[in-house]
């Protein structure tokens, strides 16, 4: 015998997430929980927005953490993502400032649970954006980056980044953030236990 899951519309989603304790995404009709981060995972996503909104200041770029929702129209999805760069003024999904629809970068810091999803499912849908043309996966487990960037014929080019000593550098802006300085106060003998 099967259970029957039910599906939400995009506005029953809405209605729901702004009564709701902790945030959920909207997948095509699912609605599915967000887990808590870690630490280090925390550490890492502010280390990078706040080098992002430190080295562009004063430019024509806005950084997001976490708590701003990104609709995804093509496949009816709303997300979270760790952090956003959007360039000139947001693109809203609605009257409200909760929901962008226009990044140009989104980094997700990789947790065991996310990893596939990231690196997969969640890549497609993110390259559906016009506008987004560089993903970086941040591994807080180890040093470890993946980067990809969108050339102006629409392929994606890959970097990786696995050295202690090694920088990340953005293809679509001036901005480069050391390892050290991205990893900075991450024990990463504690995310083996978390």
């Amino acid at each position: 015998m099967q259970t029957q899951t039910r599906t939400y519309t995009p506005e029953e989603y809405l209605e729901l997430e702004e009564k709701a304790e902790y945030k959920n995404e909207y997948r095509d009709g699912e609605i599915i929980p967000i887990a808590g981060g870690t630490t280090n995972h925390n550490k890492i996503a502010l280390n990078f927005a706040a080098a992002l909104k430190y080295g562009l200041k004063k430019q024509n770029y806005d950084v997001y953490i976490g708590d701003v929702r990104l609709w995804i129209p093509r496949y009816r999805q709303y997300t979270y993502p760790d952090v956003m760069l959007i360039k000139g003024e947001p693109i809203y999904q609605n009257a409200n400032t909760t929901t962008v629809m226009n990044p140009l970068l989104i980094a997700e810091v990789l947790s065991k649970s996310t990893s596939n999803y990231d690196q997969g499912d969640k890549f497609l849908y993110y390259r559906s954006i016009p506008e987004f043309k560089e993903y970086i996966l941040i591994n807080q487990y180890q040093y470890h980056v993946m980067h990809y960037v969108k050339t102006d014929d629409g392929k994606w080019i890959f970097t990786e980044l696995e050295s202690e000593s090694d920088t990340l550098t953005l293809q679509n802006l001036d901005f480069q953030i050391d390892f050290q300085d991205l990893y900075e106060q991450v024990d990463f003998q504690k995310s083996v236990d978390e």
